[in-house]
């Protein structure tokens, strides 16, 4: 029996559908019992009830065999939910990210609402909205289950319109390019970051909290000494004669002849990351200090978990270079956190973009024309209209950068732009003035003067003034 709160899950096993029945309701009936005498009852017509089926067990027959609690007869279902995640009799895997999908797709849906492309939040704040909501909806359940090719194909699907709906970049950018603009990881990246972290929190906690800790392998370096028999370890009943459970520091061959036990597979995550410790830090040692009296102060325990994370924050930037790397043109590199320009509100953060990503509607990035269209500059026809083109060494706008501009001399990936407020402040003016990586239909192109004005000459015209709104999400 497995509760939370007051959500009862009871599990029985026998060689027959009727016994296990039988043994369910005798399983109420003395649990209903104990409740009585408490002064509690329950919702008998919340009841759901499911039949597993082993591996061999997968092809009809399928049980029918209902269930009669207190005169109600229950069916069993083809799947339920439970604390979040969908079962089915074979345990399939595609069911509950099925029903994640759906769930953050209604997520979605609703806020989506609140930056359309040309208004609405700032981008950081549609990645605020990405990472603390879409994300968390989607992946519930990613540090147990991971899903299989097709699951993992839809979410990922599904993320690249969140990455772009954050970016507000065109739909040819490439998927390389929009998940290091947006800073939202790829979705198999994120998966893989949340097991890691799930086992750093399981290797880490103490077995009055959390009782796998008692099937670790006893080589495991826990401070927990306490450990369960092997013959407790490794019961794998229903598991084919070729299964050979591996040490939790072996790796999983390939092809997969042999497994690890599934807390060993779990404590192998952390390998790669606990390189140096002699023994794992406690995380949450303080709620049973009984179980570990002489252990000292708990902060080296808690910044070593800390230093811990920060392992895994930094091998999925690692992963994310590897695996998924953008186009060679394209050298920003992978982040996390926002960038700076992500807070100068919604237009001109995404003209930003598209044209850091080679993906606008500069005469050199073809994402709105025919690849064979011609890139010189419709300014000043010289050169091709690249970014540092048009923001640096266009002639016809050199009056508009020495007045808006001074003090950037670089856009590339390492330019001091990008970590400088003031400085996009300064960029972001200009690129309104001048309509830089606008539609060209959208405003008519302003001559800007050739040179700065005279100091004694009247002074210029205001500039546009730029309000900042911002929104608060319960």
């Amino acid at each position: 029996m497995l509760s939370y709160v007051d959500d009862f899950a009871l599990t029985t096993t026998s060689l027959s559908y009727r016994g296990n029945i039988r043994r369910l309701q005798e399983l109420f009936r003395t649990i209903q019992a104990k409740a009585a005498r408490l002064g509690i009852s329950f919702s008998i017509l919340k009841t759901e009830l499911i039949h597993w089926r082993t591996p061999s067990q997968r092809h009809p027959p399928v049980c029918l065999s209902p269930i009669q609690l207190d005169g109600e007869l229950f069916h069993p279902r083809e799947s339920l939910r439970w604390l979040g995640y969908w079962f089915t009799p074979t345990l399939s895997i595609s069911t509950h990210f099925s029903c994640r999908l759906a769930l953050a797709q209604g997520a979605f849906a609703l806020i989506r609402r609140l930056s359309p492309p040309r208004a609405g939040l700032a981008p950081y704040l549609c990645h605020r909205l990405a990472t603390s909501l879409v994300g968390p909806i989607l992946l519930y359940g990613a540090d147990l289950f991971t899903p299989n090719v097709g699951s993992l194909t839809r979410l990922d699907t599904f993320w690249h319109k969140v990455q772009r709906w954050a970016t507000n970049c065109f739909s040819s950018t490439p998927i390389g390019i929009l998940a290091i603009e947006s800073c939202l990881p790829p979705i198999p990246l994120l998966v893989s970051q949340r097991q890691r972290l799930a086992a750093l929190r399981t290797v880490c906690s103490l077995p009055g909290v959390n009782p796998a800790i008692v099937r670790l392998h006893p080589s495991f370096p826990s401070l927990s000494s306490y450990r369960a028999s092997d013959g407790s370890r490794a019961r794998t009943r229903g598991l084919s004669s070729v299964y050979l459970p591996l040490s939790w520091k072996t790796p999983r061959p390939s092809p997969s002849l042999q497994n690890h036990l599934p807390i060993d597979a779990v404590a192998h995550r952390t390998i790669a990351f606990t390189g140096g410790l002699s023994r794992m830090p406690m995380i949450n040692a303080h709620l049973v200090p009984q179980v570990l009296p002489n252990l000292p102060t708990q902060s080296p325990m808690e910044s070593t978990y800390s230093a811990l994370k920060t392992r895994v924050r930094e091998a999925l930037i690692e992963d994310w270079s590897r695996l998924f790397p953008p186009p060679a043109y394209y050298h920003h590199p992978p982040a996390l956190h926002p960038r700076p320009f992500m807070g100068l509100g919604k237009f001109i953060p995404g003209r930003i973009y598209q044209m850091r990503a080679v993906k606008s509607y500069l005469a050199a990035h073809p994402s709105w024309r025919a690849p064979e269209a011609d890139t010189s500059c419709p300014h000043c026809g010289l050169e091709r209209e690249s970014f540092e083109h048009a923001i640096l060494t266009c002639p016809s706008r050199q009056g508009a950068h020495a007045r808006l501009l001074h003090g950037v001399t670089d856009v590339s990936h390492e330019a001091p732009l990008w970590s400088s407020l003031p400085l996009l402040k300064r960029l972001a003016t200009y690129i309104s003035v001048t309509s830089t990586g606008f539609l060209p239909t959208m405003f008519p192109p302003t001559t800007p003067p050739s040179s700065p004005p005279c100091p004694l000459s009247p002074p210029n015209p205001p500039l546009p003034v730029f309000r900042v709104f911002s929104l608060a999400v319960a």
